[in-house]
């Protein structure tokens, strides 16, 4: 395990999972958000993004927390190891509300500078819908890559936090 992409809905706890997982491993953890979204929640343009990421998978070592649909096909092939976090989306949801509370008109390290945590409708309309729409092509590009790369889906939180322990022995 070098190269490890961490994806799952928004709230599914990727940052924290990707935080923890680099913490037993020593790898460092690169967070998309941060080099995707500039000051104010503007999106960078896809040929620009498409370069960020190319240049961050030239690193020999890596966690990636993000989905991000439009890179994954790069990612995905520089990856050994992708875990994908399919948590319930009502779990999600909670977890994306309590993080307009905590960090109201903050920061998270997670995120670019200049991106506020905020209460965001369209965001959590895409949380809602995630399965049926983003995570059934996630599930199908897995499967294509299930022969060539360690692919690991957790379910739940108990089973995130089974895998960190069994890293951990490993490490």
């Amino acid at each position: 395990m070098k190269r490890v992409c961490v994806v799952g809905c928004g709230g599914s706890g990727k940052s924290t999972f990707a935080n923890q997982l680099g913490e037993i491993t020593g790898l460092p953890v690169l967070y998309l958000d941060i080099y995707f979204w500039q000051t104010g929640w503007v999106e960078r343009k896809t040929d620009e993004w498409r370069s960020i990421v190319n240049d961050l998978l030239k690193q020999e070592q890596w966690i990636m927390d993000g989905n991000f649909n439009g890179t994954q096909d790069i990612r995905f092939a520089k990856a050994d190891t992708i875990i994908f976090l399919d948590i319930p989306r009502y779990k999600c949801l909670i977890n994306a509300m309590k993080r307009v509370v905590i960090y109201r008109n903050s920061r998270r390290i997670d995120m670019a500078e200049g991106c506020y945590e905020r209460f965001d409708l369209d965001f959590y309309k895409w949380i809602w819908s995630y399965k049926k729409k983003h995570g059934v092509m996630l599930r199908e590009r897995l499967k294509n890559l299930k022969n060539e790369k360690d692919i690991i889906i957790l379910k739940n939180y108990k089973e995130m936090d089974k895998y960190l322990d069994k890293i951990k022995r490993k490490y």
